[in-house]
C-alpha cells in the first residue's frame, strides 16, 4: 500500500493481480486498483480530471486523461472519503502508475491538483 498527501488531500493505493483475466502465454496481464481520496481540507473537493502515466517494464509509456474517475466526479465533504476500484492492463509482468488529480475547492471554485503516488505491479510469480 502507497499513500501520499498533497494539496490537503490523502490518496492511498493498493494494488491486486487479476489472475482470472491475465494470459501470460499472450503477454497480457491484467492488475486491479484500489484508491481512496481521503480529504483533509475544511472545505469539499470535487474530483474533475485524472492523469495516469502507466509504464510496462517492456519499456512503454501510457498516458491517460479524462474526466471523473470511473464514471464519476465525485465531491468528497471535509474528513470524508472516497473509495473506488479501477484495472490496469499491461503487456509485461512488472508495471508502475503514477499521476495526478485535478481538484476545485467547492468554496471558491479554485482548482488545484494532487499528486497519486507511484504504485507498482507484479504478478505474484514474479517475486521469485
Amino acid at each position: 500500500m502507497n499513500s501520499k498527501i498533497s494539496g490537503g488531500v490523502k490518496i492511498i493505493v493498493e494494488t491486486y493481480y487479476q489472475a482470472e483475466y491475465s494470459n501470460p502465454v499472450n503477454s497480457e496481464f491484467m492488475f486491479a486498483y484500489k484508491i481512496t481520496i481521503e480529504n483533509n481540507n475544511e472545505f469539499s473537493v470535487k474530483l474533475l480530471r485524472r492523469h495516469w502515466h502507466i509504464y510496462d517494464s517492456n519499456g512503454s509509456l501510457r498516458e491517460v486523461e479524462g474526466e471523473g474517475v470511473v464514471g464519476i466526479q465525485p465531491i468528497i465533504a471535509p474528513g470524508a472519503s472516497y473509495q473506488y476500484i479501477s484495472g490496469c492492463n499491461l503487456r509485461s509482468e512488472i508495471g508502475k502508475m503514477q499521476g495526478t488529480y485535478l481538484l476545485e475547492n467547492q468554496n471558491n471554485r479554485k482548482t488545484f491538483n494532487v499528486a497519486i503516488p507511484s504504485f507498482e505491479m507484479h504478478a505474484p510469480f514474479k517475486m521469485n
